[in-house]
């Protein structure tokens, strides 16, 4: 592999929670060196919430240095690392970064090209600006959560994927590489505002369309064609309590699931008749509980029926059965074992114990990385923690 298309771009990530990591991740696999800014108590503070550093996925590829920004040595720190970044990424709620003294004001002023990327939940102005929230908050708010429910039954929040790492974190990321772009030819960085609230409304741009267009009554969740109404596009059970995903919405591969369930289509309503979809959402699940999962996937191996087995995450990451469903998991490497390198704690004796900085090859693991670069232009006089 290269180096990646982002090779060469310095990246400043204040160490967060789900999002700010997921967009540095992102741009870490693209090639950007990313230096992560953990806080000094970070470590203390997963280790209570019963969580692992060595663990976390969506810290690979970059080293980290832990700094108290309450202390002016420790900002002066930072301020000196973003003279040679090309962008910076935090995750506070609005106002705390310029608390700190290090708002994009200031930090623009010591870098003009500096991309200055903020995620936060609502933005960072408007009147819930401040007010606290998960992804489950807003996406309810942006009008997504609503869609995620079968009818006549309540909403289902999907995880976080909607609202952190879509609407969140890959709008971000998103945001940095455009801003970067305008940056190389203007000379002048800028200020991302990505707000999750916001993000999620943009991912759900297809059922704003689809209700413009009058095919999704927002009255009515769970009756329409991609949402669970339609026989053809719904989740059903196997004879072993597994699941099959069922997308079959085109009519060629319509028909090569009715001849994959034994059903003559010449005896049956048609595709797109939605009254007929409640008899046949029961007449699909009654076959599909005739077999096992396993068995289903052999049946519809080599079609364009579109049905998929429902994997666990586990699943998913383990399968190497050399067949066409799951060959492609090795072939385009979507899984892979993560390296884990083993660190340790060093104090920065020049900051009188105002910057912790991990470096590898010891006990005591706290992310992944490698030693941190002295490249970027800040020097750090280091001696063993006590």
């Amino acid at each position: 592999m290269g180096a990646g298309p982002l090779a060469g771009v310095r990246v400043v990530e204040i160490a967060g929670i789900g999002p700010g990591p997921f967009a540095a991740m992102l741009l870490a696999d693209l090639g950007a060196e990313v230096l992560r800014i953990d806080r000094k108590d970070g470590a203390a503070i997963a280790r209570a919430m019963g969580m692992d550093f060595a663990k976390d996925i969506s810290n690979r590829g970059r080293p980290s240095v832990a700094l108290d920004l309450k202390h002016p040595q420790a900002v002066a720190v930072l301020l000196g690392l973003l003279e040679s970044a090309d962008v910076l990424i935090e995750g506070f709620r609005p106002g705390v970064m310029e608390g700190l003294g290090l708002g994009p004001q200031v930090c623009l002023e010591r870098n003009p090209k500096l991309v200055y990327g903020r995620m936060t939940g609502w933005g960072q102005d408007g009147p819930l600006a401040r007010r606290a929230g998960h992804d489950i908050n807003y996406i309810a708010m942006s009008g997504v959560l609503h869609t995620f429910a079968r009818q006549n039954e309540r909403p289902v929040p999907p995880g976080n994927t909607v609202g952190d790492m879509g609407g969140g974190g890959l709008m971000l990321a998103f945001g940095i590489v455009s801003a970067l772009v305008e940056a190389r030819g203007s000379g002048r960085g800028q200020t991302v505002d990505a707000a999750m609230f916001e993000g999620a409304a943009l991912l759900g741009t297809s059922t704003f369309v689809m209700m413009a267009m009058g095919l999704y009554d927002p009255s009515r969740p769970g009756t329409h064609l991609g949402d669970t109404g339609a026989p053809f596009y719904e989740v059903y059970e196997t004879r072993d309590a597994r699941h099959v995903a069922v997308g079959a919405i085109e009519p060629q591969f319509y028909q090569q699931l009715l001849k994959g369930l034994g059903l003559d289509a010449a005896a049956l309503p048609k595709q797109m008749d939605a009254r007929s979809w409640p008899d046949m959402k029961r007449r699909f699940a009654d076959i599909f509980r005739s077999k096992t999962r396993a068995e289903w996937e052999s049946a519809f191996e080599g079609t364009d029926a579109c049905v998929s087995p429902v994997l666990s995450p586990v699943e998913a990451a383990a399968r190497r059965r050399r067949d066409q469903l799951t060959a492609n998991y090795a072939a385009r490497r979507q899984f892979v074992e993560p390296v884990m390198e083993r660190m340790t704690t060093v104090r920065g004796a020049a900051l009188d114990g105002y910057m912790l900085t991990y470096n590898k090859q010891s006990p005591g693991n706290t992310g992944f990385g490698t030693d941190v670069p002295m490249h970027w232009g800040v020097g750090f006089a280091q001696r063993r923690e006590k």
